[in-house]
């Protein structure tokens, strides 16, 4: 190798070793962001959350504050995730949506075990926004009790008929246990796992090794997606911008559901807890950039079409 080779070539691995440092992302690319909260604490019924002692999120969280700071960093659509357990809050949140089409659908809360359901489900999926609801460990529910219940579980079928989704969250091991529990009884039910990075593992072995096996048949699943959400931690007191305290628990995310069932959610406002939002998406961004211009594709945008089938309305959002 001549001189000349040798300097090109070591500026070559130079450069390609500090990519994922330097925020490398992908070519541009249109992001659809699949996981905001929208709520309004000044409402005269004010909110079941977030708490009034909250200084980080207790105040009004509109799309025109989102669309600051999403828009900049090439978001083109969003969807909403419920953030009340009240059924009105269904409408108010589509009656948001209706004014702003950057948001491409929302997913709302229904009880699928209440007598009620069916009615509210098919008059809320009129609106072509819906998508789907979440159900999971929030507001002191419990998926995997719910699931003895016949009446719950045909409530899910409804769901599934319907073409529409369940999220769930907040990810422990009996969340993972109740997810193949669901996927078992309603196997043509697509699912979405949300904010996995945020789950504390068992430290008992015997616990431990029987959530890493529900964890890994649920990744054989093919309609059980899982959105690459949450991920920003502190690290000795402060929040590391970098990839690497970050690549371990990505890569299992990856080794579990592969490229095409790894979805963008960015978790704001509730992501303000942890970093700004450019900080959340940078991290992410670093990472896929070092699985290729492809999976990038798949993670920010086509991935969430096949799971949510969410609606085109604005000229920047992708189609199939």
């Amino acid at each position: 190798m001549n001189r000349r080779s040798f300097i090109a070539s070591t500026a070559a691995l130079s450069l390609q070793q500090a990519l994922p440092q330097a925020e490398a992302a992908p070519a541009s690319m249109p992001i659809i962001d699949c996981h905001i909260h929208l709520f309004d604490p000044t409402r005269p019924k004010g909110v079941p959350w977030p708490a009034k002692t909250d200084t980080v999120l207790y105040k009004p969280a509109y799309m025109d504050r989102y669309r600051k700071l999403a828009v900049p960093l090439g978001i083109v659509g969003a969807i909403e995730v419920e953030a009340s357990p009240w059924f009105d809050d269904n409408q108010w949140v589509l009656d948001l949506a209706a004014k702003d089409k950057m948001l491409v659908g929302t997913i709302g809360d229904l009880e699928p075990e209440k007598p009620e359901f069916r009615k509210q489900l098919e008059n809320l999926h009129k609106n072509p926004l819906f998508r789907g609801i979440r159900y999971g460990n929030i507001w002191d529910r419990d998926l995997f009790a719910a699931l003895d219940k016949p009446e719950f579980v045909a409530g899910l079928k409804m769901l599934a008929e319907a073409d529409l989704v369940m999220d769930s969250a907040n990810p422990d091991p009996r969340l993972i246990a109740a997810l193949l529990k669901a996927s078992d009884k309603v196997p043509n039910l697509r699912i979405v796992l949300d904010h996995l990075p945020r789950i504390e593992k068992p430290t008992d072995a015997a616990a431990l090794k029987a959530y890493e096996k529900d964890l890994h048949e649920l990744g054989r699943r093919k309609q059980v997606f899982a959105k690459v959400s949450g991920v920003a931690k502190r690290v000795n007191g402060r929040v590391p911008e970098d990839i690497a305290p970050y690549k371990e628990t990505i890569d299992e995310m990856w080794d579990v559901f592969g490229e095409d069932r790894l979805i963008y959610g960015s978790d704001w406002p509730n992501s303000d807890l942890w970093a700004e939002y450019p900080v959340e998406l940078k991290i992410v961004k670093a990472y896929f950039a070092t699985r290729g211009q492809s999976a990038s594709e798949k993670y920010f945008w086509k991935n969430s079409l096949a799971a949510y089938k969410w609606v085109h309305r604005e000229a920047a959002q992708p189609k199939a």
